[in-house]
Formats: structure tokens, sequence, C-alpha cells
């Protein structure tokens, strides 16, 4: 079997991740290319079940309640099981898998919680813990969907149609999205992650606009 790609959409919430890995993967496909479309957290599955309930509040509605490691490991399982049961055969058939979200959500909004001076020993371990311990394909690519907290609160306003009680713990909760915004931008920079920025004057930038400059960057990788 020929190992696939794994090309990751990463970002803060609100910033077009999902929009983005569907006009990526059909541009890809419309290229010729096989691709499968993956997305964390994976709702509905029962590996899911605590970061579920950590994400609505059944371990407390500050994301803090529960310390980055344990969290982490929440969010590993479900990716653990949905490779296993899912999404690995298609990766060993050299397939292109397309990943809204992967680990390195973990990087970022576990990071959040934690004083900078840990965030270099924290990534250290959370890349050893799922990509060596676990076993799970590391990223080919990671892309870096870059808004303003700002923005990507109204973007999240308009996704619930203003219903904030639909909001996760991560959503919404302003300071701690502020500070996933300080870390995703150390992470994307000290890891090398591409970044598109997409919001332009306060507004998001169209979507198709972003979509070509994701595809040339996949392009590059493939």
């Amino acid at each position: 079997m020929k190992q696939g790609k794994l090309i990751v959409v990463e970002g803060l919430d609100g910033s077009g991740k999902a929009t983005q890995a569907e006009q990526l993967s059909t541009l890809l496909q419309a290229g010729g290319r096989t691709v499968r479309r993956i997305s964390f957290p994976n709702y509905g599955s029962d590996a899911a079940n605590l970061l579920d309930d950590y994400l609505h509040g059944g371990f407390g509605t500050d994301p803090d309640a529960v310390n980055p490691y344990a969290a982490s490991t929440f969010f590993a399982i479900d990716r653990f099981a949905s490779f296993h049961r899912d999404w690995k055969n298609d990766y060993y058939n050299n397939s292109i898998i397309i990943a809204d979200r992967y680990t390195t959500a973990n990087a970022v909004h576990q990071c959040a919680k934690l004083p900078q001076t840990e965030w270099d020993g924290f990534l250290e371990w959370l890349f050893n813990y799922e990509y060596r311990l676990l076993g799970l394909p590391e990223p080919d690519a990671v892309i870096y969907l870059r808004v303003t907290p700002e923005l990507s609160q109204k973007l999240l306003t308009g996704r619930y149609q203003g219903d904030e009680t639909k909001k996760d713990i991560h959503e919404s909760d302003t300071e701690y999205l502020a500070k996933c915004r300080v870390s995703a931008d150390y992470c994307a920079e000290k890891l090398g992650w591409h970044t598109v920025q997409c919001d332009c004057g306060g507004a998001m930038r169209q979507i198709p606009e972003i979509a070509a400059e994701l595809l040339n960057i996949a392009e590059a990788v493939l």
C-alpha cells in the first residue's frame, strides 16, 4: 500500500475551516485527484463522548477546568478511533486526506491554557503522544486560516443565528479565543504552517479567493 497525503485546515472557531476544506476537496477532485475529507471532532462517534461532554460543560464551563493534557487526550482518542475505523485504508491506498482540524487543534486550544514558557514542552509532548505513541499520521501540510478573534465571534454568532446558548465552552469564551489567536500565530510560525489571511478590513475575503490560495498550497505539497 502506498501512503497518501494528509493536509490539515486549521484556524480559530468561525474561521471557515469546514467551508474551505470542502472547497479544497472539490477543487482537487475536479483535477482528477482521489480525495477523502474528514472532520474533527467526530461528533456521533462513541469515541467522542468525553470531548463532547467537555465542550458542553460537563467538566465545568471554564475551558481551564480540564487541564491541557487531559483535554488533549479526549480529542486524541477521537482521532485514533476515526483513523482506524474510518480512513486508514484510504490513507494507505494513496488518497489525499483533507482534515478540518487535527492534532493541530490541540496545539492551538490547549497551549492557550498554559503560560507561554510551557508551550514548547507541551507541543513536544503532544506530537510525540499522537504521532508516535498513538501512531497517527503526521500532516504533510497545515494550512492556518487566520482571522481576528472579533470577526471569529461575529461569524459564530451568525452561524448560530444569534443564539449564544448553542456555543460550546470554547466558542463562548472571548478571552480564551483571544489567547487561542496568540497560540495559533505562535504555532504557525514555529511549526512552519502555511498561513492564509482570511479577513481584510474587518470582513471575510471571498470564499473562492481564499480557496484558490489553499489550492496553490496543496498543489505544491502534492
